[in-house]
């Protein structure tokens, strides 16, 4: 068995116990955390209408409930006084997670204070946002969140979103800690809280949806989270290829591009909620409607100024295309939906054909990087100058839920591609047997199990490293070998014992090496074979040994098989073949179960590793054993690595990558060719191994 005895590369000098051979990835990582937005909303001066009574803010703890889109292992959350004259002081800010969205009380054990520099309390500067220091308190994707505040001295504006569509609770007093405030004053409006970041993987991003009230959600279900980019964020959650995908909802009702309403214009807003928001890299366009609406809202006007309104409408739109791509963001276009009917705007056939020649610029290529139809998916056929009427909320401009899901369903989620292709070449280890056996299954029957799969989903020239001692006390195991031969995948060397270099000595270990090469050249029948997997991928702990073992090679031809993906699975080989021996089902149904969290687990670590280390995808080879269980999950492996958008590549064309460079050219000194290598080179500090929902070993002892 190829055990990972190192999380570093052996070619540094730090080294680590093979328990930390499956790092899966949570915590903090390396370097400078990558955060990215989870929930935010737009701040506004809050009008007189929805503001509380400065009594109600006086000694005073607001419990707000918000929806995260996207998952992390740590937050921080934003705190904004940016409509304020004079300072904000927060006594103190806590988080918790609610046992409901409709509830006000909080889950025990689950309330944790913030902290700003330290501190305990912060002081937020009129026209300011501060955000706290990060926690490390786990969420999930689609998930609720409390934050609880307690404010001293009412403030003398109130900065907030009053469309929160979410009940927040108010009661008197420095209850931050209390378990459940349901009992409180209840409002339906978000104050001073603008948004809650999370640490994700370094590919994780976000989409801002800039709009109007029919992106705040006016006419959704209050704490059902049901306005269309909710609907937007769960669909970009239940694919893998786009769940690293956050969504951020910026509508303030009434928004208008030109001129300011209950809130800032969009131009003006523009910095603050599309491009200081961390990791955005779209953002979706729907504004206009109470532009148009508003033209004409008191009177009638010449025909001159809605040429003219149009016009400012399609530079408003330029200024906003020209200012995202400056921040490498991509911005979509939405049409805007039809409002006849509405008694608010009372539109007549002049606003109509100014929507009309809008929609068409929106439409027309060139303009915005993509295009989503809103128009055209929520008009009447009969009636396209208004709503459907299974789409209209009843005021002929806001939509019901209905509508909103309808909107929610059509953005194409092809509009957010991931950033590259991950490519992933398969290599086996031990063949040809690994491990214990389950009572009554071959190493044929494992060999066979896991050929087929391979074969299934085409994954190509599959390498099985080879330890030929096994053979002299089971001859009958050469089967295996002609069998992967047969099956057109090479072979490789992996040492005749497994020998652990750092445990012998040269002479010995080279001796080792050698003897294998008799077993696996007729079997290749002239193909090239010489590729080598270190067995416990040990290089030698001394810059001695290392510099004779690429000698070594160099004389000999080989090419050095690295790892860059591995998530322990040879750790499930015993504990399956114990609980197989027993017939505990339902151990096996949780060692299957762990199996898979752990492949999935380290896709999101390595390519988080990857991207921080190397900017990029490289191109991943991931370490398995011909195994029982390998066996067993292999075709459901297959398909995970599929469904997250894997390509499966040869490893020569993975070692093709310049990342592999001192792999592939041994005449050039010793150079990191695995990510934690890499990351022990540079100083980097590790997180602590993660864990699993059931550690595999501990089963069917």
């Amino acid at each position: 068995m190829t055990v990972i005895a190192r999380i570093v590369h052996p070619r540094t000098a730090r080294r680590f116990s093979s328990v930390v051979v499956a790092i899966l990835g949570c915590g903090s990582l390396y370097g400078q955390a990558q955060w990215v937005g989870s929930w935010s909303a737009s701040q506004q001066l809050v009008e007189p209408h929805n503001s509380l009574p400065a009594e109600d803010l006086r000694d005073a703890t607001l419990r707000q409930i918000v929806h995260l889109s996207l998952g992390g292992s740590s937050l921080r959350v934003k705190i904004s006084n940016r409509f304020g004259s004079a300072p904000l002081h927060l006594t103190g800010l806590h988080i918790a997670r609610p046992e409901s969205a409709e509830s006000g009380k909080i889950g025990a054990g689950t309330d944790k204070a913030l902290a700003f520099s330290g501190a305990p309390d912060v002081i937020v500067p009129p026209g300011a946002d501060c955000v706290s220091d990060p926690i490390d308190f786990p969420v999930a994707a689609l998930s609720d969140l409390a934050v609880t505040f307690h404010v001293d001295t009412p403030p003398s504006e109130q900065t907030g979103h009053p469309g929160s569509r979410a009940t927040s609770y108010l009661v008197h007093g420095d209850q931050v800690s209390a378990t459940d405030l349901s009992k409180g004053k209840k409002v339906e409006h978000w104050y001073f809280i603008a948004g809650i970041d999370v640490e994700a993987t370094s590919y994780s991003r976000a989409v801002v949806t800039l709009g109007d009230s029919i992106t705040d959600g006016h006419g959704a279900t209050t704490n059902g989270n049901d306005r269309w980019p909710d609907v937007l964020a769960r669909r970009l959650q239940a694919q893998p290829d786009t769940k690293n995908i956050a969504v951020l909802n910026h509508g303030i009702g009434g928004n208008r591009l030109l001129l300011d309403g209950l809130g800032p214009n969009a131009l003006a807003r523009f910095d603050h909620d599309v491009l200081a928001q961390p990791g955005v890299q779209w953002v979706i366009v729907l504004e206009g409607v109470n532009d148009l609406g508003m033209l004409t809202r008191d009177h009638r006007v010449p025909r001159a100024e809605h040429t003219e309104e149009v016009r400012r409408l399609r530079n408003a739109y330029e200024q906003i295309v020209a200012r995202a791509h400056a921040h490498r963001i991509k911005v979509i276009g939405a049409t805007i939906m039809p409002f006849m009917g509405s008694e608010y705007y009372h539109p007549g056939p002049e606003i109509e054909a100014d929507r009309e020649a809008v929609n068409e610029w929106i439409r027309a290529p060139g303009h915005f990087d993509a295009v989503v139809d809103f128009d055209k998916l929520t008009r009447d056929p009969s009636h396209p100058d208004r709503l459907h009427p299974k789409f209209d909320l009843g005021d002929h401009i806001h939509l019901s839920p209905a509508g909103y899901e309808a909107m929610g369903e059509a953005v194409p989620l092809s509009l957010f591609p991931p950033a590259e292709a991950p490519e992933l070449a398969f290599t086996f280890d031990d063949l040809p047997a690994h491990g214990s056996l389950p009572p009554g299954t071959t190493r044929m029957e494992v060999a066979a199990k896991t050929i087929a799969a391979l074969r299934r989903e085409n994954v190509p020239l599959v390498y099985g490293f080879v330890n030929g001692g096994d053979l002299e006390k089971n001859p009958s195991d050469i089967e295996v070998l002609k069998a992967w031969r047969a099956a057109g995948f090479p072979l490789g060397n992996h040492a005749w014992s497994h020998m652990n270099l750092n445990q012998h000595t040269m002479q010995e270990w080279e001796a080792d090496v050698l003897h294998n090469e008799p077993v696996i050249a007729p079997l290749m029948e002239g193909a090239d074979w010489h590729w080598f997997r270190y067995p416990f991928l040990a290089e030698g702990d001394t810059q001695e040994n290392r510099s004779a073992v690429r000698r070594f090679f160099v004389q000999h031809g080989y090419r050095i098989a690295a790892v860059t993906m591995s998530f322990g699975d040879y750790r499930w080989t015993e504990p399956y073949a114990r609980c197989k021996a027993k017939g505990d089902e339902k151990a096996i149904r949780t060692l299957q179960e762990t199996y898979l969290e752990a492949a999935d687990k380290s896709i999101d670590y390595y390519r988080d590793l990857s991207h921080r280390l190397v900017g990029r995808d490289i191109p991943y080879v991931l370490l398995m054993h011909i195994g029982a269980l390998d066996a067993e999950m292999l075709p459901k492996l297959l398909e995970l690595y599929r469904s997250r958008g894997f390509q499966f590549i040869t490893l020569e064309q993975a070692e093709g990558d310049e990342f592999y460079r001192a792999s592939t050219d041994l005449h050039l000194p010793p150079a990191p060719d695995m990510l934690e290598g890499l990351a022990a080179e540079r100083h980097a500090e590790f997180p602590p191994p993660p864990q699993l929902s059931v550690e595999p070993e501990s089963m069917c002892k």
